[in-house]
């Protein structure tokens, strides 16, 4: 007798063909891939500090340790992102990152300075070096505004020909 056609209270269960198991088991696996990439994102952006971050960082600790800036607006001086009484726009450094016809990445970035003397704008351009990995400022511009306002020069780069 077939167990499907007898009267009971259990219901057996119809065996699962090869197309549903695997259709289920796309699901799952897609399911699986949408948390994996999402956490990544997570990650890399809390764990990872973004390229502009760090270049951020360099170009403020050049100019934090050049005597010029610090003659004219003081010590310590501070970098922020957007003049803003707003903390996120403070923290937002404004920045874009591109790849030249050589195929070299380049990071262009903007934000302000404050020391307490004065205040200021520096733009810098860094390119990543094909040969040793490694980050080199194209261009590293200094804009005072006050007490006088002065542009200074930081670096330049100028490749060997």
């Amino acid at each position: 007798e077939d167990p499907f056609d007898s009267i009971t209270d259990k219901i057996p269960e119809r065996p699962v063909t090869v197309a549903e198991g695997a259709s289920y088991g796309l699901i799952i696996l897609a399911g699986l891939a949408v948390a994996a990439a999402a956490a990544y994102a997570v990650f890399k952006e809390l764990v990872f500090q973004p390229k502009e971050y760090k270049i951020f960082g360099k170009a403020l600790d050049r100019v934090q340790h050049d005597s010029q800036v610090t003659l004219r607006i003081g010590t310590p001086v501070t970098g922020y992102g957007q003049e803003s009484r707003h903390r996120a726009a403070r923290q937002r450094i404004s920045n874009r990152v591109w790849k030249d016809e050589d195929g070299v990445e380049r990071i262009e970035i903007m934000f302000f300075i404050r020391g307490p003397q004065g205040s200021g704008k520096v733009y810098t351009e860094m390119f990543k070096d094909k040969l040793d990995r490694t980050w080199k400022f194209t261009y590293l511009i200094v804009d005072v505004f006050a007490p006088t306002p002065a542009r200074i020069m930081l670096e330049s780069y100028v490749p060997a020909l």
